[in-house]
């Protein structure tokens, strides 16, 4: 298990950026079904049709992506970017997949602006409806999955009790913590490591630097946004520590980004859910509706500008620790404690996806047994049926227009 073995390149040819941006572009345009769903497009496009690594680098790069914080399908991309064309081809993932669903979400968000908040009070209804059942689907997903025994159960309810009950970001952060250290002395894992390491063309030093970066930015941004009274800067800070304390990804953003958006009035409950609601339809990483959030933020810088700094900041740990953490990752995931402890965070997110289904999702969402009743027919559709998310989408939005216009 040398740490300098490469990802094999079975099948060879050009192995520039300009490559893997039209690769993850394709990509980006078509993965619809989130996070889970990415994952399993990037093993058929990467292990089985191109060849350009094996699925032992394949399931290290998952291990990592679930270790760090950060949207999980995101970080596979930048890293299969990075093995395959350097620190260029890292960009040029990330871009190729996210862009499409960014400027998707930002138009959505200037419609939702140049209608002055005036979207039809259906519409608007049906996508709140439908982050209910979304929401739902990937609470008891993920339940399954990172909470299979009471232990776990009991570490997701206290979390979900404390952030319902202190409804502040320093909540969501101390469970987190919490969860980890409740792993460290409770949990126990019982799976080995994937055999195999990773090749990265990136050395240590760089590695350390990205790293200390990470965390002079994690640290110093607060300090400078109360220390500058700028907009932009807040923002930066805002989505920088969002995307540095997500655990687990996708939906579990949701209640970071609804504490850093609506307290501070930049966003209403509304216009958050009905964005949310409308991330659902478009493909690509959710992580993208920092750009909606940017776009229909009021105040200076708005519009573009933010929908930018949004996106960049929500982003920008991720580069940081999955290309600071790589080099090192052979030996790390090899410690037992780190295992164990990611067993109390796993279940720690599930409590926090929980404390975000009762509010905002919910209790935004739910206002009568016509929108209960509609909530349950989406879900019905994505989780029974397997209907595509962006459909329910549109058919929720249709209902919601439906019950307003009959008085429901």
């Amino acid at each position: 298990m040398g740490s300098d073995r490469k990802l094999p390149d079975v099948r060879g040819g050009d192995s520039s950026a300009a490559e893997v941006f039209r690769v993850f572009l394709q990509l980006g345009l078509t993965s619809f079904g989130g996070p889970v769903a990415h994952l399993g497009y990037f093993r058929d496009a990467f292990v089985i049709r191109r060849r350009w690594l094996d699925e032992h680098a394949y399931g290290d790069l998952l291990a990592l992506c679930q270790f760090l914080p950060g949207p999980a399908s995101s970080q596979v991309g930048i890293s299969i970017g990075l093995s395959r064309a350097g620190l260029p081809g890292a960009f040029a993932a990330w871009a190729g997949f996210t862009l499409p669903s960014a400027l998707l979400l930002a138009l959505f968000g200037y419609g939702v602006v140049s209608l002055d908040n005036g979207m039809p009070p259906g519409v608007l209804r049906g996508l709140k409806i439908v982050a209910v059942a979304v929401v739902l689907q990937a609470v008891i997903g993920m339940a399954r999955t990172l909470c299979p025994d009471w232990r776990r159960r009991m570490l997701a309810a206290i979390a979900a009790i404390v952030v319902i009950t202190i409804a502040t970001p320093l909540a969501q952060i101390g469970a987190i913590a919490a969860g980890a250290a409740a792993g460290r002395l409770w949990l126990k894992s019982d799976s080995s490591p994937a055999s195999g390491s990773l090749g990265i063309p990136v050395s240590k030093p760089l590695a350390v630097a990205l790293l200390g970066t990470f965390f002079i930015l994690l640290a110093g941004l607060p300090l400078l946004a109360t220390a500058v009274p700028s907009t932009g800067i807040a923002l930066a800070d805002s989505f920088f520590r969002s995307g540095s304390l997500v655990f687990g990804g996708g939906h579990v953003v949701l209640p970071l980004l609804q504490a850093e958006v609506v307290p501070p009035g930049w966003v209403s409950d509304d216009t958050f859910l009905a964005g949310y609601g409308a991330a659902q339809a478009v493909p690509g990483p959710l992580f993208t509706f920092s750009a909606y959030l940017g776009a229909v933020m009021e105040g200076s810088p708005g519009g573009w500008a933010a929908a930018v700094i949004c996106l960049v900041a929500i982003f920008a740990p991720s580069f940081l620790l999955v290309i600071g953490v790589l080099p090192f990752w052979n030996s790390l995931r090899q410690r037992e404690t780190v295992r164990d402890a990611m067993l109390g965070v796993n279940a720690a997110v599930v409590g926090l996806l929980v404390a975000a289904l009762y509010h905002p999702v919910w209790t935004s969402g739910i206002r009568s047994a016509a929108d209960l009743a509609l909530a349950l027919v989406a879900f019905g559709l994505l989780a029974m049926i397997g209907t595509p998310p962006w459909l329910v989408v549109l058919l929720a939005a249709a209902g919601g227009w439906g019950l307003q216009a009959a008085g429901l």
